[in-house]
């Protein structure tokens, strides 16, 4: 034993006053820890795309890169001129009137959200002309932007559905992101939820446009998609979807601008055309 200890002692002064003691041996792995790695990396795992059939083909044109639009007639003779008394403001000419509506990433608002769909609506050559501006990518969106500003004029009158509390404002702060001057601000706008409120609360459910439809001008929707579900139908396509949801929710969009023109009719005292 006494042997041992010296000959520690020795080794302890040649090595300069350390002793390493041997290393455990290693302990056997499976692999390193995928989800630790995750982790550490942090890497966010996607769910998997339903990417369908694989049918991407989106209706109309593609005017510019990611950008498509998509427009038709529909035969809708107008009047010269609609009495804005229901709205507490002067006569509308309807060359003037611009329906419009958006679909947007969501319903909060702010800088985050944005407008992947515009749907309009004018009189143009005594028939309904839809024009239907959508994004396939995010990069296309200052060009929608672009488009949009070309649709309006300084007597253009916009006409909306709680536009002027939603779309308006998100529209606003879209054109602000895009160092693009916004050619909605300081047009007249009628918005139809408020004299729609004035003279059917209490009689329906609800003032929601959905409900109007239905119970004023008699439309009733066949396989809509719900404006809650769009969101997710571009954000699907977006990742590799195909386009079915999406092209549904260009139907949605476009009944809703020809819905808009009908009940301006209703609410100006004209008959409402059946859909």
């Amino acid at each position: 034993m006494s042997l041992t200890l010296a000959r520690l002692q020795q080794l302890k002064r040649q090595a300069g006053g350390v002793v390493s003691r041997p290393s455990p041996p290693p302990v056997a792995s499976n692999g390193p820890d995928i989800d630790q790695l995750r982790s550490l990396l942090r890497l966010r795992v996607r769910a998997p795309v339903d990417i369908g059939d694989g049918d991407r083909s989106l209706p109309g044109m593609e005017i510019a890169p990611g950008l498509h639009l998509v427009e038709e007639f529909l035969d809708d003779p107008v009047p010269a001129s609609f009495d804005g008394a229901f709205d507490r403001g002067e006569t509308i000419a309807a060359e003037d009137l611009l329906f419009f509506d958006t679909e947007t990433t969501g319903l909060a608002g702010g800088t985050g959200t944005r407008a992947f769909m515009v749907g309009a609506a004018d009189w143009c050559g005594g028939r309904l002309r839809i024009r239907q501006l959508l994004i396939a990518r995010t990069a296309a969106e200052t060009a929608m932007l672009d488009a949009l500003a070309g649709w309006v004029h300084p007597r253009t009158v916009l006409c909306s559905y709680n536009g002027k509390c939603y779309d308006a404002p998100l529209l606003a702060t879209r054109y602000r992101l895009a160092r693009r001057a916004h050619p909605l601000a300081g047009l007249r706008h009628v918005d139809l939820l408020y004299p729609a409120r004035r003279r059917y609360r209490g009689v329906y459910e609800n003032c929601r446009l959905a409900t109007i439809e239905r119970q004023v001008l008699q439309v009733v929707r066949e396989d809509d998609l719900p404006g809650s579900e769009a969101p997710a139908a571009w954000l699907g396509y977006l990742r590799g979807g195909d386009a079915r949801l999406l092209r549904r929710v260009l139907a949605h969009n476009r009944q809703d601008v020809i819905s808009l023109s009908r009940l301006l009719r209703h609410l100006s005292g004209l008959e409402p055309a059946l859909a």
